[in-house]
């Protein structure tokens, strides 16, 4: 068979497109997806510190795929959030550029030390969220209030921010904060009043179909936003449409009137599916038991923890808890808080986390309380009811 040379020519040029094109989407998923690795225990950083890190710490840093910089971070060294997340962003990207790197902004706490806020906030005061009353509305710190995102001119300047931040190349994508803030009537209520609520809450759902929209397609957005509520249909589940995947934290604190056993079994059962979707996981669970003002939601803050026995029990309860979960792209961060400076566990890392792991080789499977599940270098045994697990190395 003959064919002319015009003929081969078009053949030739559909197929280097074909492939040309095949490599820019793989290029797309790869740059938009944190790395991820069956080897050994995916793990996940979420810390924050308001002075620049080390050369120690960014090493320390840099060995994790997904990083979050919290509120606050560099702020006192260079002058702002935004600038202190970039520093800290390049510098681990020196070490290691395929690092996934999220920029922390809340979606309507007006947390201090960022820079734009400011200025906006001393054009426009009044795009802070006042009562009937015209009081500012405030946090449980009773000193730090929140953007009236029911306004579009404030979403707006919210949208730009994150994008503007979000153009920088050592930033992959944005941690969105206090969504279930925004979602479940009851928080501002008891501050605005129902119809305020109903606008702030329209007010985010356009906000986060913008964003997603807007800068989806290059960055990563993880929200915190999967937990077990009696207003939500579904463990909030039914938000993940606007976003990549989810931090998850207060994972065992339980609420609803249900038993420890059932609020975590509802939880897992949430996880496991948004996994098995696709969703990018970054499961946060405490090691120390939370303080007053982490309940409040102000910081994941725990009272000071010991290293013992006692402390290896606990970390490989929490291990088996995120291991009957994890799919690809879930990753898990055993913590004591956010904050560097008080937490014991910064800095170290831990035997199960340098152990051969494996790809799992099925889902886990439950029998009431107790789940199993098995990986090519481990077995997986959990009880949730009694609080205990047992990981089995091979």
């Amino acid at each position: 068979m003959h064919f002319k040379p015009s003929f081969l020519l078009v053949l030739l040029a559909v197929s280097l497109s074909a492939c040309v094109t095949q490599k820019v989407e793989t290029a797309a998923v790869k740059h938009k997806l944190p790395e991820f690795s069956w080897d050994k225990m995916p793990l996940y950083m979420h810390l924050r510190k308001s002075t620049a890190f080390t050369k120690k710490e960014v090493e320390y840093i840099a060995k994790h795929p997904l990083i979050t910089f919290e509120k606050t971070t560099g702020s006192k060294t260079y002058g702002s959030t935004e600038k202190g997340t970039i520093k800290a962003a390049e510098a681990v990207k020196k070490i290691n550029p395929n690092a996934t790197i999220l920029y922390y902004k809340n979606v309507v706490i007006n947390w201090g030390g960022y820079a734009e806020d400011e200025a906006f906030l001393d054009k426009h005061p009044e795009a802070l969220l006042v009562d009937a009353k015209g009081n500012k509305a405030v946090m449980p710190n009773r000193k730090t209030g929140f953007f009236d995102i029911s306004q579009d001119y404030v979403r707006k300047y919210w949208l730009n921010h994150v994008k503007e931040v979000t153009e920088s190349p050592v930033i992959d994508g944005v941690f969105l904060d206090a969504n279930i803030k925004v979602l479940v009537p009851t928080f501002f209520n008891s501050r605005v009043g129902k119809e305020k609520q109903e606008a702030i809450k329209t007010g985010y759902l356009s906000m986060m179909a913008d964003l997603e929209s807007q800068i989806g397609t290059d960055n990563l957005l993880l929200a915190n936003i999967l937990r077990v509520r009696p207003e939500f249909e579904d463990s909030g589940r039914e938000y993940l449409k606007f976003f990549d995947g989810s931090y998850l934290e207060g994972f065992e604190r339980g609420n609803s009137g249900m038993t420890y056993e059932d609020y975590l079994v509802k939880g897992i059962e949430a996880v496991q599916k948004s996994a098995r979707e696709g969703n990018v996981i970054a499961m946060s669970l405490g090691i120390g038991k939370g303080l007053k003002n982490a309940e409040e939601g102000i910081d994941d803050a725990r009272k000071k923890i010991n290293i013992n026995e006692d402390f290896t029990e606990r970390l490989d309860y929490l291990l088996a808890i995120f291991l009957v979960c994890a799919e690809k792209y879930s990753y898990v961060y055993p913590h004591d808080g956010y904050a560097v400076g008080s937490s014991a566990v910064w800095l170290k890392t831990f035997p199960q986390y340098e152990k051969k792991l494996g790809a799992p080789k099925g889902y886990a499977k439950r029998e009431g309380y107790i789940y199993t599940r098995s990986f090519e270098h481990l077995d997986v045994w959990l009880d949730i009811e009694n609080q205990t697990a047992q990981l089995h190395w091979k």
